[in-house]
């Protein structure tokens, strides 16, 4: 069976009419900041279930201003992939966030399901700009009862899997 150029099938077969349903490009300025937001960070959905009909992911980026912290907590069943576009991530994770490691520019961090982690901008003056994945759209976010070494400031770490902070 052949496809002519706008998706159509050809042998009376239905097909996905892939001009509209295929590839998405989403511009940086067309982000969607219609998300949970918070004072000292900025956060933009590009691709979700709402904007593109993802089902099994979602992606986007999150500005995360000087000096913020989380608190301790993990996202279930989710797998996250975090890449570092500009500034210093320092993550910690371990059943007492006993395990350090930073991440700059051009990084990527992954974070496996269950890990108890949290999230640190490690520059004191500097933003830390990041692009999220997440293996679902569904939010998931369990906080522990977990005492951090980096003790949380009052800016939290919020995107759609933190949708009241990582405290």
């Amino acid at each position: 069976m052949s496809h002519d150029h706008d998706g159509h099938s050809h042998g009376g077969e239905s097909a996905p009419a892939w001009k509209h349903d295929g590839v998405r490009v989403i511009p940086a300025n067309q982000l969607d900041a219609n998300t949970a937001q918070t004072p000292g960070m900025n956060r933009a959905a590009a691709i979700n279930f709402a904007r593109v009909g993802a089902q099994k992911l979602w992606a986007g980026t999150v500005t995360i201003h000087a000096d913020a912290k989380t608190g301790a907590h993990h996202h279930g069943h989710l797998e996250s992939v975090i890449y570092v576009v500009r500034g210093r991530a320092r993550m910690r994770w371990g059943e007492q966030l006993e395990f350090t490691a930073e991440a700059g520019p051009g990084d990527f961090i992954y974070v496996p399901p269950f890990v108890p982690h949290q999230e640190i901008n490690a520059s004191a003056t500097e933003s830390l700009e990041c692009v999220l994945c997440r293996s679902d759209g569904e939010a998931v976010a369990v906080n522990l009862d977990i005492e951090p070494v980096e003790k949380p400031e009052s800016v939290l770490w919020i995107d759609p899997t933190h949708p009241h902070g990582g405290i």
